[in-house]
């Protein structure tokens, strides 16, 4: 492969340990049987398969209602549709009157205000003119005057006589209202599939609407609702409701499903109240408000002033509508294929627990977990034959090999399987070497940091190592390295020992009879635990291999802190 600085041309995948097992294997078939029931119920009962749009809706409402009514101190008095609702209705609400207060025959003038209302007083001069509160009906005059028998109060400019009563009538006067109806026209539209509907559904005919009223058991889709059976769906009294008003809510929910083999859509009510009802737990119970009717009586302006108690009706509309769309199909099954790792994690933590036998743990452990240093932590080992132990240090881009401070010093461990190669090659027949001249390098080339004479230079400071510590006889020319290192049979022998059929006749021979005898030497010299530290093989003994075994282009790639499989059956990997 050429250069590649970016990686463009590489793909990395995860790591799998298979782990041969009836009882996990069974228990994650379960695990993903339960998972994919899961995924299927909430793809089916969420619709997770359609793309969905919200409402746009639009309300009107027509209440319809006659109530003859007994009103204290004026008599008898008819309230039709204009009367107790015609004039407030609202944007998507409407108001019906259910009881007042009325107060005849008021002209402007000077008259006592009303003692809940007005300043008590003794004289004119506790009364100041111009003034007024919240609470009074006017402006007050500076007078001060008498309210009743008893008690005086300041005078104020006003529509007089002023509204005394305070509490509304018990019952309601417009009881009646229970029985008022009102139609409820919803038109709604979702942009996003161009759909529009109505609540009047195309099969209601005008026959129909004009006797149906909505009931929950056996009429859920009229929409014309009894104003009483709407405060019954809540839970209320609409007696009680009646004497001092409320808020109610009336929701139309729009669930549609508008695929094709299941299309539905169609409205669904519900009602609740939506204001606080009990008194003693509020300073402004029910809801109030206060209009006039003004005439005009022997050319002075008069006006009958009401003070309405009455039920608001507020409508309000929910929906979504749904279809099916293979895009958000793709996206709900890619956001529940992270779910089936919850297996993996569930048997991961249970084979960690007591529940499973330790040694399985352990033999789990070792094969799924792999323990890396980081490359600024990278260690080689270093073993030099006038000491009986091993040098870990960390790797300098600066400083020789040899003349680096090791981090920390091991005894050398010997194996069975170093101890096996090396009875091998000490009873092997020792090899002619008459016909060869080992090339020793000229004291001129001859590296400093070199103790054995037999080393050579390198521009690389990981390189530059020697076998021994101090001066001395180099390594490379015992009987012991010849038969190990050296030996052409033993390294054969290894060879044969991993590929019975390969072939040593090739050009390719002499490589790997040089790795491999890089391969022995490490397992000869370091022994076992390195503790992942890289060892090192010194100048003087690579070379004295290359001189074996030369590359036919006298090019080598020199020292790679990089593992690979070891040839000698038990030996440790090398660099």
């Amino acid at each position: 492969m050429g250069c590649d600085p970016l990686g463009l041309c590489q793909y990395e995948t995860a790591k799998l340990v298979r782990i041969r097992s009836a009882r996990l294997g069974s228990l994650k078939w379960a695990l993903n049987a339960l998972i994919f029931l899961f995924i299927g119920i909430m793809l089916f009962w969420n619709k997770e398969y359609q793309e969905h749009d919200l409402v746009v809706s639009s309300v009107t409402t027509k209440v319809k209602g006659v109530a003859l009514t007994q009103v204290p101190e004026v008599g008898e008095m008819l309230w039709d549709m204009v009367d107790h609702s015609g004039t407030f209705q609202g944007k998507n609400s409407f108001f019906v009157i259910t009881n007042v207060i009325v107060t005849k025959k008021q002209k402007q003038g000077k008259c006592p205000e009303g003692v809940p209302n007005g300043r008590l007083c003794q004289s004119d001069a506790d009364c100041n003119k111009g003034e007024w509160d919240q609470s009074s009906h006017g402006v007050q005059t500076g007078a001060c005057v008498k309210s009743d028998v008893t008690k005086k109060t300041c005078e104020v400019f006003t529509w007089c006589p002023v509204e005394n009563k305070r509490k509304p009538p018990r019952p309601a006067l417009l009881m009646a209202a229970e029985n008022f109806t009102v139609l409820i026209k919803n038109n709604i539209r979702f942009p996003a599939f161009s759909y529009i509907k109505r609540n009047i559904l195309p099969d209601m005919k005008e026959s129909y609407l004009k006797s149906c009223t909505f009931n929950r058991r056996s009429d859920p889709l009229c929409p014309i609702f009894r104003l009483g059976d709407i405060v019954q769906e809540a839970k209320e009294n609409f007696t009680e409701m009646a004497v001092e008003g409320g808020v109610m809510g009336i929701q139309i929910n729009w669930d549609c499903d508008l695929d094709r083999l299941f299309h539905k859509c169609r409205p669904s009510y519900s009602f609740r109240r939506l204001d606080e009802k009990e008194t003693n737990r509020t300073l402004y119970p029910g809801l109030n408000f206060r209009f006039a009717k003004y005439y005009t009586e022997n050319g002075v302006e008069t006006r009958t002033l009401y003070k309405a108690y009455g039920i608001r009706f507020d409508v309000m509309v929910f929906g979504k509508a749904g279809r099916f769309s293979i895009i958000q199909l793709i996206i709900y099954i890619g956001s529940t294929l992270s779910y089936y790792a919850l297996t993996t994690l569930f048997i991961d933590w249970l084979i960690g627990t007591s529940c499973y036998a330790k040694e399985a743990q352990r033999n789990y452990s070792e094969r799924k977990f792999e323990t890396l240093d980081d490359h600024k932590r990278s260690l080689l080992c270093v073993s030099f034959v006038d000491e009986d132990a091993l040098r870990l240090a960390k790797v300098s881009r600066k400083k020789r090999l040899q003349e680096v401070k090791p981090e920390s010093v091991r005894p050398r461990k010997d194996r069975a399987g170093s101890l096996w190669a090396l009875a091998t090659a000490l009873h092997a027949p020792p090899k002619q070497r008459a016909d060869i001249a080992l090339q020793e390098p000229p004291r001129s080339e001859q590296p400093a940091w070199c103790q054995c004479a037999r080393c050579r230079p390198s521009d690389a400071p990981q390189e530059q190592l020697c076998c021994r510590q101090s001066r001395g006889r180099c390594i490379s020319t015992s009987p012991a390295f010849e038969r190990l290192a050296l030996g052409r049979p033993l390294l054969e022998s290894v060879l044969l020992y991993r590929d019975p059929l390969l072939d040593l006749s090739t050009e390719a021979a002499p490589r790997l009879l040089r790795h491999c005898a890089y391969d022995v030497y490490i397992d000869w010299r370091f022994g076992a635990e390195r503790e992942g530290a890289c060892p090192v093989v010194p100048s003087c003994c690579v070379w004295r291999i290359r001189e074996e075994y030369p590359s036919p282009d006298g090019r080598y790639r020199g020292l790679r802190p990089a593992s690979k499989v070891a040839l000698i059956p038990g030996a440790h990997s090398g660099c």
